[in-house]
């Protein structure tokens, strides 16, 4: 298992568009990624999980991956999360 805590950097928190490009990221991998937020875990391979979390700038999220390739999934959202100004 791998896991890293971020802290959302974007004014507008993780909205619609950004929530989309997690997912998608997220779906590229096969190990099982999950997003935490106020003590809520959800899949972040589903939008509708992402987007019921209503994560708002500033807020604390970590992300966890586990499976085969947990390092390589985690190492691109943060990446995606980076290149996008989302978190840090």
């Amino acid at each position: 298992m791998a896991q890293k805590t971020f802290t959302v950097t974007a004014e507008t928190g993780i909205h619609a568009r950004p929530a989309t490009l997690l997912v998608q990221t997220a779906s590229k991998f096969d190990s099982d990624v999950h997003l935490e937020y106020k003590e809520k875990k959800v899949n972040l391979k589903s939008i509708m999980g992402v987007m019921s979390l209503g994560v708002g700038k500033d807020a604390q999220i970590t992300i966890t991956t586990e499976g085969s390739d947990e390092e390589e999934a985690l190492k691109s959202l943060e990446e995606t999360l980076n290149k996008e100004g989302l978190a840090e």
